[in-house]
Parts: C-alpha cells; sequence; structure tokens
C-alpha cells in the first residue's frame, strides 16, 4: 500500500496540477492537505504590515472551500489544519504512513526555508518530498540557456523563449473517484476572517476565489464578451471590470493554470481573431515567468534596497509619517490618493496605477521602496513575491529596466489615462465639483479652488510639475 500527501501550495486547483496527476498515479491512496500557515496568516512585514491583508485571506478562504468541494465530488476531502507548515506536516505523514509529500516547488527564501526544513523532517522518518513546477508557463528544463545565463532584460529573455520554446500541454484535471482512504483522519474546519483577526469583513469582493470561479473568468473574458479582442487598447484604463482580464489573483493562488490560459489563447485565436491584444495578454504571462526566472537567478537580492543592481540612484528615507500620508491616499495628490483608496478597499489596483504610485512614492516622495512593497505584500489580492518585488524592482531603478532614471509624471499620466477625472472622482468623491485643473495638477491651485472641501494639501512638492 502506497499512500502520499499532495500537500496544496500556492496550486489551488484540479487541471493542470502535475504533483497531484503524479500522486494519483503513484499511490494507491493519496491524501490531500492544506496547511494556514502561522506565519503568513497571521505575521508582519518588517515594517509592521499584517502579512496578509482581509481581501487576500478573504480570497484564499473561498479558493480553499471551492477545492474542498471539487475534492468532495471525487470522493476525497481536503484536510485542513493551521500551525506551522513543516511540523504539521511530518506529523500528519506520521500518522498516516505514508511514504510520499507531493507538492510544487516555491522559488523564494521564506517558501524555500519551509520546503527545506518538512524535507529533512520527511527524511528523519524515512519519507520523501517529490516537486514539481506549478505556476510557470515555461519549464526551466526547456529554455535555450541555464538560468544562470537567464538574461536581464525581458525583451531578450522575450524574444529567445519565443524563438526557441513550445508552450507544453496542460494535464487535465482528474476525472475519476480518488481511492477511498483506509485511516481515519480528522478533516479539519477552514478557518474564519475573524481567526485571522479581522473584524471587519468585505461585503463585497471584486472577484471571488477559486478554480470554478477562475474558469468562469476566462470564460467571460474570451468567449462570452470577446474582450481580450480589444485587451492592448484597453490594459490602461482604470475603471471597471472589464478594461483587463482580472485573472491575476487566479494565477497567483494556483486557481488558474498559465499554460491552460495560453492553450485558450490560442484556441481563440484560431476559432475567433488573432491580433495584437491576444498576443499581449501571451506577454503578460511571460512577464511572471521573466520575474520568477529572475528571483531565481538573483535570489534575495530582490527584498534588498539595492535590489539586483546592488545600488540606488539616490538616497531613500524611512519616513513613516509621510508613508502613511501615501499608504492612506492622502497624499494630496489625487491620482496618487485614488489609487491607493481603490487597493484599500478592494484589494486590487490596475497596473497603471500601480507603476504611478510606486514611482510617486520613490522618485517623488524619496521614500524607502520596500515599503511599499510590504504594503502591496499586505494588501494585494493577487500578491506573488516574485512579481512584486520585481515589479518594485524594475520602477525603483534596482531591477532589470533597461531605461535609467524611468519616471512617471503623474499630470502627464493622469492627462492621457484619466482625462476628464472620472477615476479620480469616483475614489475621491470630496471632489466632484473640484475644478479639472486641480485635481490634475494641484500645483496650479489658485488658492480658491479647495475651499469646503475636505482634501488635504499636498504633502510634497514636485518642482517640474
Amino acid at each position: 500500500m502506497k499512500r502520499s500527501i499532495i500537500w496544496f501550495r500556492n496550486d489551488l486547483r484540479l487541471h493542470d496540477n502535475e504533483a497531484l496527476v503524479d500522486a494519483l498515479k503513484h499511490s494507491d491512496e493519496v491524501i490531500p492537505v492544506y496547511v494556514f500557515d502561522d506565519r503568513i496568516f497571521k505575521s508582519h512585514t518588517s515594517f509592521g504590515f499584517k502579512k496578509t491583508g482581509v481581501h487576500r485571506a478573504k480570497f484564499i478562504i473561498e479558493s480553499i472551500k471551492d477545492l474542498k468541494a471539487s475534492l468532495q465530488a471525487l470522493g476525497s476531502d481536503l484536510i485542513i489544519r493551521t500551525g506551522i507548515t513543516e511540523e504539521v506536516i511530518p506529523q500528519l505523514a506520521r500518522q498516516c504512513k505514508t511514504h510520499y509529500v507531493y507538492c510544487n516547488r516555491e522559488r523564494t527564501q521564506e517558501e524555500v526555508d519551509v520546503q527545506d526544513v518538512l524535507e529533512k523532517s520527511l527524511w528523519s522518518i524515512g519519507q520523501e518530498m517529490r516537486y514539481y513546477r506549478g505556476k510557470m508557463l515555461y519549464y526551466t528544463a526547456d529554455l535555450p540557456f541555464p538560468i544562470t545565463h537567464c538574461p536581464d532584460q525581458f525583451t531578450t529573455f522575450r524574444k529567445e523563449v519565443e524563438r526557441f520554446v513550445s508552450i507544453r500541454q496542460p494535464f487535465e484535471a482528474p476525472n475519476e473517484p480518488f481511492q477511498s482512504l483506509s485511516i481515519d483522519v480528522e478533516v479539519g474546519d477552514i478557518p474564519t476572517l475573524k481567526d485571522f483577526g479581522f473584524d471587519d469583513v468585505p461585503e463585497a469582493s471584486l472577484m471571488n476565489g477559486g478554480e470554478r470561479a477562475a474558469l468562469k473568468e476566462l470564460q467571460y473574458y474570451l468567449w462570452e464578451t470577446d474582450h481580450i479582442a480589444k485587451y492592448k487598447q484597453t490594459r490602461n484604463q482604470l475603471l471597471g471590470r472589464d478594461y483587463s482580464s482580472k485573472l491575476s489573483a487566479y494565477l497567483s493562488h494556483g486557481c488558474l493554470s498559465p499554460k491552460y490560459v495560453y492553450q485558450e489563447v490560442k484556441r481563440y485565436e484560431e476559432e475567433r481573431v488573432k491580433n495584437d491584444s491576444t498576443y499581449w495578454l501571451i506577454f503578460e504571462l511571460m512577464w511572471r515567468d521573466f520575474f520568477r526566472f529572475m528571483a531565481k537567478k538573483h535570489g534575495n537580492k530582490i527584498f534588498f534596497k539595492k535590489g539586483i543592481k546592488g545600488k540606488l540612484e539616490f538616497q531613500l528615507y524611512d519616513n513613516e509619517v509621510l508613508f502613511d500620508k501615501w499608504a492612506l491616499g492622502k497624499t494630496g495628490i489625487p491620482f496618487i490618493d485614488a489609487n491607493m483608496r481603490e487597493l484599500n478597499a478592494t484589494g486590487f489596483m490596475s497596473n497603471r496605477g500601480r507603476q504611478n504610485v510606486a514611482s510617486f512614492l520613490v522618485k517623488d516622495m524619496r521614500l524607502n521602496w520596500i515599503m511599499g512593497a510590504e504594503y502591496f505584500e499586505s494588501l494585494l489580492i493577487d500578491y506573488d513575491p516574485c512579481s512584486n518585488y520585481g515589479n518594485w524592482n524594475y520602477v525603483a531603478g534596482v531591477g532589470t529596466d533597461p531605461r535609467p532614471n524611468r519616471y512617471f509624471n503623474i499630470p502627464t499620466q493622469v492627462k492621457k489615462y484619466d482625462a476628464d477625472a472620472k477615476y479620480i472622482k469616483h475614489w475621491l468623491p470630496e471632489l466632484q465639483n473640484t475644478p479639472l485643473e486641480y485635481i490634475i495638477n494641484p500645483f496650479k491651485y489658485n488658492g480658491n479652488a479647495l475651499n469646503g472641501v475636505n482634501y488635504p494639501q499636498p504633502c510634497v512638492h514636485v518642482k517640474n510639475w
């Protein structure tokens, strides 16, 4: 009797789950497990932000409920535990007399540390780990270069992989019932948001967690609405549901396979239309892989203030009073505040918004970009360490950006992407009757624009605006 644990991590799905496929193939009995690790759900970042904010916690809980229901439909169940992963799983392995623990490998330090300690604990009781890759479009083994020689510029990376590498077919989701367990295992309860210290539960979410919701969203964006056919034209918009695919959170938590998305986009191109927009969605999937390869190549440098370049363009400061104005959407710069208030309210922000608020924090406020990266880590529904810190490295000028001193001029950005201030006024209703000129550039304030309006003056002065 070969009995194995399949440890779900950031791969909360049945389709294209290679670890699950292999576990079922090589085991008589499979025990699915998910651990709500205290260090992820109850701890804080170095600057004191909750490691996992309420919106992402809600999304993960919904995803676990969905995964559990899918497993139950196959005659199995999802064993739930809370605590320290590398303590919980060996305890289960001993109790259940398993042989292997199957899981998808992670690449950043905190996750690698868990893997290493867990693997040693399993060795001590004569059991082994079996690793797979679950979140990527490309297999490392298929790349035309070793990771140590991976190009540091995205364009070079893209051209190389597009030229030489084919995307493998995704694995089918299991459709046969799992073998019933011949032992009794306590299933465990899924925690609530209150268990993680959240008293205020969000009434509504931009998106619901889970594999079924992910597949439904993909179906909607491609086949029901054809929104993908104009993605390149709409992707820099700011307001509404359909300007982007809204797939990022599902990809980050593994509710949706990037290989499956690629397969569906290619099918769409064959059956409907192939254009720059359909290619651009694949282009974005390649960015996700690129940041993951950069994290593997450069290791912990992506988490350091000087980034993978090892140097700063200028001095950055840890000013918590000034930072709080940025985080709470009270900088006095309407475009920045609108984006930050959206993030705080929903756990989501457009890509255009993320680039602007990050640039403002670093280039105009001259604050430590790690503070911003940790705040994003706490709040974003679609947080992924490689993408988050890779993008912050990029904007802060310490990463892979080929352009030195990249800078986002906020008034210019508003004129281009929110010229009528519709997005700003949506999130800053107190500015409904404020002159457009002030909203675009508060440094043109004529002394009367904000009479009677409860909105702060700019917290920093930007001369070049």
